[in-house]
């Protein structure tokens, strides 16, 4: 809670500057400031330091409370090359900046921390030497922290509840801990509280709150639940056997949903002991014991049977017959078509071509022609009878991919089909061969574009946004355009393929794991290289598709700095990519990450936006990271301050008015930061 009552005490005379642009926050700020706040700030209005203090006058309050204090910065207006905003930010005598600090322009940033055991807190924001601008600070929270007597909700427990809220999207007050502290614990949930270990939640009440689907496996972690009531929502499908195996579980409700099937047996055997009260009214679908409605069984479902049996076969042969009759009829035509014009035979060449062995030995002359090598095996360059190049991916003798693994891929890579993922044009399965048929990409993958200097044109901003606009639109359509959604598993720069125009489409997807709609994660082997890997594959071996959001992210970074995820300092000492990038932002440095290759031919709020974007997307939480959606829309708003760019740029060839700077912090021009005013009165405290 806020402190309350504290009185403040300013040293000196403040003014107040502002500005009418936009503040924008880092995509990985937790605070999220509103921008109106951040559009006015505190300055001295004459001398190098801001100070005030204050007591408390809250008379709870003793020596030993301890306060969190938070404090915004961003800087308002265009600062000249020549000047320098720089201070330190010392509480009560103790400097909380590691190094001399600069507010980001037109950026929220914070610096927080807390302080204990004293009677009056002052804080100083005092210019360095170096500096030519006063200090500036924009706003400021104070809170007084008080202790929580309760222990923490047992860990299997929250990650069920958070699971739980994210599957059915629960809006009630479900944020932090679910149990503790007990004040703050979640609508609808009670716990206990034990002397001795973790909180346990014992009874959950989400009747009437919207729920739609089928009933989550991850109740049944909530091992120490006795009453769970989900009526009245949109529940639908079996009732999972879980719910049996709550050890002290004694009032289930049900009722009120679309449940449908017989009671488990788990739970039938529960409520005739009398260990359970349960309720199933008004689902019109259950059936069985429990229920007013009997599961068909016995001669009914004879009938059933019997009927099926007679009516589907003469169903099939009437169906057989008519489609011979079409395809007799249209076979007739296709040879008739072929001969009128003297053309060969294409049938072979249709997409989703059965290739044999030796047909893949004539098309990339006896595999001559190496181009690329990956898990599956190695890539050879082919060459079709028409003359179109192909890619033939050959399994090799190491590879842990088995025939089964094979027809799963070609399965999943035959309905699947976007302009931005690599097509696939047939495969082959000739006993012990296995092999795949890709269209051809010819300018290669994006790794080397950004690392090979030697035979690659460096590539514009420009141009990298629409690799990214690109592969991040391949991405959205395995996770929302195909049903059940696609995981990728291993997106890298590498598995980004060029097109002639620089166009980019994703490949190697075709080992994407399968969920149904009814679940939201899987489980499976970490795979991909290092720097690219979810960090929950380490700790739970669960992935989704925020786990390919996590690896674009870094693919992002990528496309920003011309750098390898994993970034090395010394001989012995590498840093992650997004550690680096992180680093540097903090300095408010955005031109030290950015490959030098480009140039300064770019906008640089475009630059920050992705960077920012690329921030989020590696969340180490990933709920708190957005969909591929969300990323092809951020992608797209930054595209349109590139093109601003360029349009600036254009419109001001030869006027004297206006100094443009390609990559610099600002224009130099008063409408792009917006009217600067300043005022006498110093702004109150925030």
């Amino acid at each position: 809670m806020i402190a309350s009552g504290p009185h403040m005490t300013q040293s000196q005379s403040w003014k107040e500057i502002s500005a009418t642009s936009v503040v924008q926050n880092y995509l990985s700020d937790a605070y999220d400031v509103p921008s109106a706040v951040m559009q006015t700030a505190a300055t001295p209005v004459n001398g190098s330091r801001i100070d005030f203090s204050w007591d408390s006058s809250d008379p709870s309050v003793n020596i030993s409370s301890r306060y969190f204090f938070i404090f915004y910065f961003a800087e308002l207006q265009s600062v000249a090359s020549n000047a320098l905003r720089q201070f330190d930010i010392i509480v009560n005598n103790s400097t909380w900046n590691s190094k001399p600090y600069t507010p980001p322009f037109l950026f929220a940033d914070s610096i927080s921390g807390t302080v204990q055991g004293q009677e009056r807190y002052t804080i100083s924001l005092v210019a360095t030497k170096n500096a030519t601008l006063p200090p500036i600070l924009n706003a400021m929270e104070m809170y007084l922290i008080k202790p929580i007597s309760e222990t923490a909700t047992d860990p299997g427990e929250a990650r069920a509840m958070m699971a739980i809220q994210e599957t059915f999207g629960v809006s009630k007050n479900w944020m932090g801990d679910p149990c503790s502290p007990k004040a703050f614990a979640w609508e609808g949930l009670n716990c206990t509280y034990p002397p001795v270990g973790f909180s346990r939640i014992t009874a959950l009440n989400l009747s009437s709150n919207g729920l739609v689907g089928s009933i989550s496996t991850y109740f049944g972690d909530l091992k120490a639940l006795q009453y769970l009531d989900l009526s009245h929502n949109n529940l639908y499908g079996s009732i999972p056997d879980v719910l049996g195996q709550l050890p002290l579980l004694v009032f289930l409700d049900l009722s009120s949903n679309d449940l449908s099937g017989p009671l488990p047996y788990s739970l039938l055997q529960k409520s005739q002991n009398g260990t359970l009260s349960i309720r199933l009214g008004n689902n019109a679908n259950l059936c069985g014991n429990g229920t007013t409605t009997t599961c068909r069984s016995g001669r009914k479902k004879m009938k059933g049977a019997l009927l099926t049996a007679i009516v589907i076969p003469i169903v099939a042969v009437i169906a057989l017959l008519v489609l011979s009759f079409f395809l007799l009829r249209r076979i007739c035509k296709e040879k008739a078509k072929r001969r009128a014009n003297g053309l060969k035979d294409e049938t072979a060449l249709l997409e989703n071509r059965e290739f044999s062995y030796r047909e893949l030995k004539h098309i990339t002359n006896n595999f001559s022609q190496e181009i690329g090598k990956g898990g599956f095996g190695a890539v050879f360059l082919g060459y079709l009878e028409n003359g179109n190049p192909v890619a033939v991916k050959v399994r090799s003798e190491s590879s842990s991919q088995g025939g089964k693994e094979f027809l799963a891929e070609a399965q999943h890579l035959t309905r699947i089909h976007h302009k931005n993922l690599v097509s696939l044009i047939g495969y082959c399965k000739d006993k012990n061969h296995l092999a795949l048929v890709y269209e051809y990409m010819p300018e290669g993958n994006l790794q080397d574009h950004l690392r090979d200097t030697s035979t690659s044109k460096s590539l514009t901003w420009e141009q990298r946004l629409q690799i990214a606009l690109d592969a991040a639109q391949g991405l959205e359509y395995l996770h929302v355009g195909c049903k059940p959604a696609l995981i990728h598993k291993d997106v890298k720069s590498r598995n980004i393929l060029l097109t002639i125009d620089l166009g980019a489409k994703i490949a190697d997807f075709g080992l994407t794991k399968v969920f149904s709609d009814s679940k939201t994660h899987i489980t499976t082997e970490p795979a991909g290289p290092i720097g690219y890997l979810d960090p929950e594959y380490y700790r739970s071996f669960h992935i989704s598709e925020k786990s390919d959001v996590y690896s674009f992210g870094v693919v992002l970074l990528e496309l920003i700095t011309g750098r390898s995820p994993v970034i090395p300092i010394n001989d012995s000492v590498s840093i992650h990519i997004g550690e680096w990038v992180h680093q540097n932002l903090d300095q408010g440095s955005i031109e030290s990450i950015i490959d030098p290759s480009m140039g300064d031919v770019y906008d640089v709020n475009s630059v920050w936006k992705v960077a920012n974007l690329a921030l989020h997307c590696k969340q180490e939480i990933c709920r708190e990271r957005p969909t591929m959606t969300d990323v092809v829309a951020q992608i797209k708003e930054s595209m349109e301050l590139e093109a601003c760019r360029d349009r600036k740029r254009n419109s001001a060839m030869g006027s004297d008015d206006l100094s443009y700077a390609g990559n610099g912090s600002a224009f130099e021009v008063e409408g792009s930061v917006g009217k600067i005013s300043e005022s006498s009165p110093g702004p109150a405290m925030r």
